[in-house]
């Protein structure tokens, strides 16, 4: 279990890097890049960039239907790109910027 020292230290962390494109390990060994988002006291929110073949899964069901006059209603909404993701302070090890190309 970890601190609150060590709670405190991640908090801090994050709350400087707000905004910032980051990789995140976590306690359990598995790591996640991803933009921060947003901050609380418990919890860090990220977005997390989805990959091309996780996009193609959610196409299966994308019916698109067009209403009357076709080139008046356009071709429905742009594809997601980033899927938010919560974390808790507690299960980060450590946080790094990465290059924002």
């Amino acid at each position: 279990m970890t601190s609150i020292n060590e709670r405190e230290q991640m908090y801090n962390l994050c709350r400087d890097h707000v905004h910032a494109y980051v990789y995140a390990e976590l306690q359990d060994g598995r790591a996640v890049d991803g933009i921060i988002t947003g901050l609380d006291e418990e919890n860090v929110y990220l977005a997390v960039p989805i990959e091309h073949s996780q996009q193609e899964q959610g196409q299966h069901d994308d019916n698109r239907f067009f209403g009357y006059g076709f080139p008046g209603y356009g071709f429905g909404y742009p594809r997601r790109r980033f899927s938010r993701l919560i974390l808790p302070l507690t299960a980060l090890a450590a946080i790094s910027l990465l290059p924002w190309y």
